[in-house]
């Protein structure tokens, strides 16, 4: 299935951009994550509610054996 996510251009002050990188490299995410749960977070707390989507898998696949 291929990613359903939107692209987006965003431009942050380098001290807020900053601030995220540190805030996801502390909770081992990545930039990009760390705002989208920031996003998801302030929505909730406005009475947004969204649909929930399911975890990306994280770690190597499963190797797959073949018969033989």
């Amino acid at each position: 299935m291929a990613d359903q996510r939107k692209s987006l251009l965003l431009r942050l002050d380098p001290a807020l951009h900053a601030a995220v990188e540190r805030l996801a490299a502390a909770e081992l995410r990545s930039t990009n994550a760390e705002i989208e749960l920031l996003l998801r977070e302030g929505l909730a707390r406005r009475g947004v509610t969204l649909a929930r989507i399911a975890p990306a898998k994280r770690g190597r696949p499963s190797k797959s054996r073949e018969p033989g």
